[in-house]
């Protein structure tokens, strides 16, 4: 065996060699498990980390008044940054939203009980209702409207009445027929009348007097009846006084089926008169015998 083969293969120089291969597989595996174990807690710190947040934010969440401001929480990566501006207050209530000027106003300040805006004292609900009626308005019927107490609406008609007679008013608020209605006064009426009559109206003319004159002591009579009677026809005549509002249909005779008119209650009103039974007497208007005998020789 030559020198250098036995140099290789000696104990002596072989040691050296295996001891460093051992040290650097010990150190390698020291290396590796230091790794692993930081890694570990690594995961056990961010895994605390993430409970910790949840159980802040559920806390907060449980706890957390309307208005009242939420607790900043650490920020931590991949999760959203917590709010911090104060929640905004729940809404206040109606009454405290109320108007300033409406507020100011005294006991008679109301509103309805449906959500609606806040009105205006009941005296002045009152008189918009009575400007738009056509018939009296029972008291009744004001209190369900405005939903006030009843007498605390018959109270305010009566002041106001009272309020209109002592100012002098051109109107005035009167109780009637089981009502309360607004009235022109009675020292206006001449005015008032001229206003409304005053080229609005035209008189009826010679003819239909005479046909309306014919349905008021005849009715209910057909047109064929007044046309007998006065000799002419009278269809033009007959729309005129239905037009004015004079006459209106009565039914239909039996025997010929004929539409027959009468007078309405607007004739009354026109002519004055509470009934029919009013009209004035025909015999003192009626020629006499001796005339229509003479009429008769003349012709």
């Amino acid at each position: 065996m030559s020198d250098d083969a036995w140099e290789y293969e000696s104990p002596e120089y072989a040691a050296p060699a295996d001891a460093e291969a051992l040290t650097a597989a010990e150190t390698e595996t020291e290396v590796e498990a230091a790794a692993e174990t930081e890694a570990e807690a690594a995961a056990e710190t961010e895994a605390a980390a993430e409970a910790e947040v949840e159980a802040e934010a559920e806390a907060v969440v449980e706890v957390a008044e309307p208005g009242a401001a939420a607790a900043p929480t650490p920020a931590t990566v991949g999760l959203p940054a917590q709010r911090t501006e104060p929640k905004s207050p729940l809404p206040a209530p109606r009454a405290a939203a109320a108007d300033a000027g409406i507020a100011a106003l005294d006991d008679a300040t109301w509103q309805l009980s449906t959500d609606m805006a806040p009105l205006p004292p009941l005296r002045q609900c009152l008189e918009a209702i009575l400007l738009v009626v056509e018939e009296p308005v029972a008291d009744v019927v004001l209190a369900q409207i405005t939903e006030r107490p009843r007498d605390e609406v018959v109270q305010t008609l009566q002041e106001l009445s009272a309020e209109y007679t002592e100012q002098q008013r051109g109107f005035d608020l009167r109780q009637v027929a089981g009502g309360w209605r607004l009235y022109t006064r009675a020292a206006c009426a001449p005015l008032v009348e001229k206003f409304v009559l005053d080229g609005q109206q035209a008189k009826l003319s010679q003819p239909a007097l005479e046909t309306l004159a014919v349905v008021a002591y005849r009715q209910p009579v057909s047109r064929s009846r007044i046309s007998a009677v006065r000799g002419v026809n009278c269809d033009g005549v007959m729309r005129t006084l239905l037009t004015r509002g004079l006459i209106e249909e009565a039914g239909t005779d039996v025997d010929s089926g004929a539409i027959l008119y009468r007078t309405t209650p607007l004739f009354l009103e026109k002519m004055g008169m509470q009934s029919l039974e009013e009209l004035p007497a025909l015999a003192p208007l009626l020629p006499s015998v001796e005339s229509m005998e003479e009429i008769e020789t003349l012709a």
